[in-house]
């Protein structure tokens, strides 16, 4: 039996809903999502659940 639910949202759009849940203005979620890029992309667009301290501090 397959299952109907949808795929799971992808990390941008993750931290989009908690920002905004948290009613944060827009040039904050804007300033957020470019900051995470900017992570994502510093580190070759690795997913960041997979690094840790060691990249943090590196960034």
């Amino acid at each position: 039996m397959e299952s109907s639910q949808p795929p799971p949202k992808k990390l941008l759009d993750q931290v989009r809903d908690a920002i905004r849940v948290n009613h944060y203005s827009y040039r904050t979620e804007k300033t957020y999502v470019q900051w995470i890029c900017c992570f994502i992309l510093f580190h070759e667009k690795r997913h960041p659940k997979e690094m840790g301290v060691p990249e943090i501090e590196a960034f």
